[in-house]
């Protein structure tokens, strides 16, 4: 056996001697290693920024009797709309692409509920998308929002400390979502702009804007 592999050039695998042998094509790709798990004791930056920084710095100025009332942040709702949507579909399926990566989370279509024939829109018409973060991604969102998309915004010179709405919510605007690490230039045809809204349990909005500047929110003075 051995005599007749050397004299036909091949090894016991049939394959030419000093080549490999070859992978058929519909050869099943090798799966890809699983994402390692966190610890169970994982907490998000800003989570534990608030409970050991925050809260105390609140509960000192405004006296709480109770740490139950602390305001904190409910959830950050991100928003997109997309004007072109009424004549091209796919800028919707690319804004709401574009939202979940930044989220990490699959975000809800939102529609028109009303015809309005001056804009082309019909009731029931997709217009964009929005996402609505609790807990840890909320926690992680805002970390990446506060410390890596708001130093890229072109020209920027903090934000309006007077956007709350009365009930302790602010929101804000973004014009370019590509300040987001997520989103890669080059895959982007058209700026899509977004809103931020962020709820908190702050019974005014003054305890509100205190809260946020404890998470290092850049207000204009």
């Amino acid at each position: 056996m051995a005599e007749n592999d050397k004299k036909g050039g091949k090894s016991q695998g049939g394959a030419p001697a000093g080549k490999a042998p070859r992978v058929k094509k519909d050869a099943a790709p090798v799966a890809a290693a699983p994402a390692k798990p966190r610890p169970a004791d994982y907490k998000p930056r800003m989570k534990v920024h608030y409970e050991k920084v925050v809260r105390g710095a609140m509960r000192e100025k405004f006296a709480y009797g109770n740490i139950m009332e602390i305001p904190r942040i409910e959830k950050i709702v991100l928003n997109m709309g997309v004007g072109e949507a009424t004549a091209d579909r796919k800028k919707v399926e690319v804004a709401a692409s574009h939202l979940g990566r930044i989220a990490g989370q699959k975000p809800v279509m939102t529609k028109a509920k009303k015809s309005i024939a001056t804009f082309k829109v019909r009731d029931g018409m997709t217009l964009g998308a929005k996402v609505t973060l609790r807990g840890d991604r909320m926690y992680e969102f805002l970390d990446r929002f506060v410390t890596i998309a708001l130093p890229r915004v072109k020209d920027f010179r903090g934000l309006n400390p007077k956007s709350f709405d009365g009930r302790g919510n602010y929101a804000c605007g973004l014009k370019e979502h590509l300040v987001f690490p997520e989103i890669n230039y080059d895959e982007v045809e058209n700026m899509i702009g977004m809103d931020v809204i962020v709820v908190t349990t702050a019974k005014t909005d003054d305890e509100a804007r205190e809260l946020l500047r404890g998470f290092n929110f850049p207000f204009r003075s």
